[in-house]
């Protein structure tokens, strides 16, 4: 078998963007080239891998399956030209670290902070989004090390090695005026009614107020804001309710800007999970940091 690296990366990118227009346009090539590449690829593997879907185009069942594969292999080789300049004394050990908004938001600099202090020669970067978009990061081998809520499923998590860090609270927020703060505690049902402020989709705070509102019934309106910051200053301003990470919000919750309104029935808490791939050999910085943050996340502040 005959695969090439321009194949894998041209297949891909199609997956990725949804039509070999835009794929092209992303590697920076011609049309044809890449429709050459897949149909090369295609060959090479005997079965169709992509089909046409409207105006753009979709994996079938055997692109799908395959995909991992692929993005593995490019993800590895990739890894390993940097190590290796990275071996040679060419460049400093680079770390890539992902993290959802609000574990970057709260403990993830300070873990940051630590490790730096003990390696000077290590290069750390951070890349912020939601929950979706870190685990594909990760997945495609664009970062090291990921900090998630939620580790991933749907087949995915045989891909991952992941380790939980640290306790993850939810607490309902609300604005300081809002009359059920001031109760001794509040039932589901109370909630009927409220206006919900969400993150937008593919975030793992998202999903938790959806599944709470799903799983009690409630009739309750909602509103879609893009950031943990604007949530918290809509919620402030009395525009809405929501469950928010404890970590993500205990500043406004000392200083008295949010109140929590005291739920008796308030879901669990996912713990925060450091996670990185399991697919290949690992770097030293890679493993070491894993051992670090397992070690070191759960820790105060100071």
């Amino acid at each position: 078998m005959a695969i090439t690296l321009t194949q894998l990366r041209s297949f891909l990118a199609v997956i990725r963007s949804g039509s070999v227009t835009a794929a092209a346009e992303e590697l920076v090539v011609t049309q044809p080239s890449i429709s050459a590449a897949v149909r090369a690829l295609t060959r090479e593997i005997g079965t169709p891998l992509l089909e046409r879907d409207g105006r753009g185009v979709t994996p079938t069942a055997a692109g799908r399956a395959f995909a991992p594969y692929a993005t593995d292999i490019i993800g590895l080789l990739d890894r390993g030209a940097a190590a290796a300049v990275e071996a040679s004394g060419a460049a400093e050990s680079g770390l890539r670290i992902a993290a959802v908004t609000t574990a970057a938001e709260s403990f993830v600099p300070v873990l940051l902070k630590r490790y730096a202090s003990r390696n000077h020669d290590v290069d750390l970067t951070l890349a912020v989004g939601n929950r979706e978009r870190v685990l594909q990061l990760l997945l495609r081998r664009e970062a090291d090390i990921a900090f998630v809520g939620r580790p991933p499923s749907g087949g995915r998590e045989g891909r991952i090695k992941s380790q939980s860090v640290r306790p993850n609270e939810l607490v309902l927020a609300g604005a300081p005026e809002e009359p059920l703060t001031k109760k001794a505690s509040v039932t589901a049902a109370e909630l009927n009614g409220s206006r919900w402020l969400l993150r937008e989709q593919g975030s793992g705070t998202r999903t938790a107020n959806e599944d709470y509102i799903a799983a009690n019934g409630l009739t309750v309106s909602t509103l879609t804001l893009g950031s943990n910051g604007a949530i918290k200053q809509a919620v402030r301003s009395g525009l809405g309710i929501s469950f928010l990470a404890r970590d993500s919000v205990a500043s406004e919750l000392e200083s008295g800007a949010l109140a929590v309104i005291p739920l008796t029935n308030v879901p669990p808490g996912r713990p925060w999970h450091v996670m990185r791939s399991s697919v290949g050999p690992k770097t030293g910085v890679v493993t070491d940091f894993f051992d670090f943050a397992v070690a070191e996340a759960d820790k105060p502040a100071g």
